[in-house]
């Protein structure tokens, strides 16, 4: 057991060292080497343990496209990594070089990086911190999702639609304002092609044989007539806004649609839903203990 009684202490490498039977009490872990190491998710962190953090602020890519790392906690070969990327600056912007920089021949490579981001995490798991674990799963999926020798083409994309859309299903502020962008667009859509110009109504015809009465009734299709530069009016949007709410909370909307709308509600009772879920997701997985 290391147990820090002074703020500097820190560990510098855990390579080759079993971990099945060690714990850390308040340790700074900031430049710790993980990778090598051996049963790392029996690690026991207890305390104040210090790790890496992303670099913070707005930076540019090219100088025209900002961006901003999320903030959390990573481990020294992750720094070492996006250090060696090509894109970034020389000396990189707030990543921490290596000890083999600028070689990526003998660096961690990136699957290793994302194991022990994985056995971390199962740690964090065991110990009843899984907000805490939720870094650790951040940076195993940030690993796989650059990973282009481990994981194929198909995964990849599916982890970069994840992580667009909520961050892994870790950032509920990304899933929310994706699931606004949903939905204005589907009250656009619908607002645009998806009301009908009237509501149809319904034609009864009978016909009267002693006392046998036989109706039929024709309920034509909606239909749209409204010229282009007529169909953003305030209150199509307010029907078309009806009707993404009723159809992504309640599950029904109970509005007659052109057939292109029908199509367009649809894809809105699939999507959007999953967005919500995403953003409760991630609450969830911030608070749970």
């Amino acid at each position: 057991m290391l147990r820090a009684h002074d703020p500097g202490v820190r560990v510098a490498s855990l390579r080759g060292v079993d971990a099945a039977y060690l714990v850390l009490t308040g340790t700074d872990l900031s430049i710790c080497l993980f990778v090598g190491a051996f049963h790392l998710d029996q690690l026991r962190l207890e305390g104040r343990c210090t790790f890496a953090y992303a670099p913070s602020g707005i930076h540019w890519r090219h100088k025209i496209w900002p961006y901003r790392w999320t903030h959390r906690r990573t481990l020294a070969e992750e720094h070492h990594w996006r250090a060696l990327v090509a894109d970034n600056p020389a000396p990189p912007r707030g990543w921490q070089t290596g000890p083999n920089h600028p070689d990526p021949g003998i660096a961690p490579g990136l699957d290793d990086v994302a194991a022990a981001y994985r056995q971390l995490r199962k740690a964090f798991e065991d110990g009843k911190n899984e907000p805490g674990a939720a870094d650790f799963y951040y940076g195993e999926m940030e690993m796989r999702r650059h990973d282009r020798a481990e994981s194929p083409a198909g995964e990849r994309g599916l982890l970069w639609a994840y992580w667009l859309i909520s961050g892994y299903g870790l950032r509920a502020s990304r899933a929310l304002a994706c699931l606004g962008v949903a939905m204005a667009v589907t009250v656009l859509a619908l607002a645009l092609w998806g009301l009908p110009t009237n509501a149809p109504s319904s034609h009864s015809v009978g016909t009267l044989t002693g006392t046998t009465i036989a109706l039929t009734t024709d309920s034509p299709a909606p239909v749209l007539t409204t010229p282009m530069r007529h169909r953003l009016t305030a209150q199509r949007v307010e029907s078309a806004s009806r009707v993404v709410v009723n159809s992504v909370v309640f599950r029904s909307a109970g509005q007659n649609l052109t057939t292109t709308g029908s199509f367009i509600e649809m894809v809105s009772r699939i999507l959007e839903p999953v967005l919500l879920a995403l953003a409760v997701l991630a609450v969830r997985s911030r608070v749970k203990r």
